[in-house]
C-alpha cells in the first residue's frame, strides 16, 4: 500500500531548526553503510544457521530467545528468536542493526545466553552420536 504525501498529517517541526528529529538525521548521517567483509559474510551466515538450530532445540523447551549482556549500558538485552534473526539479516545486508524496541517484560528465565545454547546443542548432538555408536554394537 502507497501512502501519498498529501494523505498525512503535516510535520509539526517542518523548517524549525529546533526539530528534534534533526539529531536522528545527523546520528544517521555520520554512521556510513559500509557492505560487511567476506569474514564477517561468513560468520553472520554461521550465526544464522546456529540460530536456527538453537531455535529448534531450545523452543520447545519454553526457551523465548538469548540475552546478551550488553557493554555501553552494562543492561542484559532480552531478544525474541525471530528478532535475533531480522537484527542479524539486517546487520548482513546493510551493516547494521538499527535500534530496535526491547522484549516488553521479559521473563529473564525463558533466555539463555548465546554460549548456553551453544553448550546445550553440542550436548544434544553428543549424546545423538553416542546413541548411534551404541546401536552399532
Amino acid at each position: 500500500m502507497v501512502v501519498r504525501d498529501d494523505a498525512l498529517p503535516p510535520d509539526p517541526f517542518a523548517g524549525d531548526p529546533n526539530d528534534p528529529a534533526r539529531a536522528l538525521d545527523d546520528e544517521a548521517a555520520s554512521v556510513t553503510d559500509e557492505p560487511v567483509s567476506a569474514q564477517e559474510r561468513a560468520e553472520l551466515l554461521a550465526d544464522l544457521r546456529d540460530l536456527a538450530v538453537y531455535q529448534a532445540l531450545l523452543e520447545q523447551r519454553e526457551v523465548r530467545g538469548v540475552v546478551v549482556d550488553c557493554a555501553e549500558c552494562q543492561e542484559p538485552h532480552y531478544h525474541d528468536w525471530a528478532l535475533l534473526r531480522a537484527s542479524l539479516e539486517q546487520l548482513l545486508n546493510d551493516g547494521r542493526m538499527r535500534p530496535h524496541e526491547p522484549a516488553f517484560d521479559p521473563n529473564p528465565a525463558a533466555y539463555v545466553s548465546w554460549e548456553y545454547c551453544r553448550g546445550f546443542t553440542d550436548g544434544v548432538t553428543a549424546t545423538a552420536k553416542q546413541a548411534l555408536t551404541e546401536q552399532k554394537h
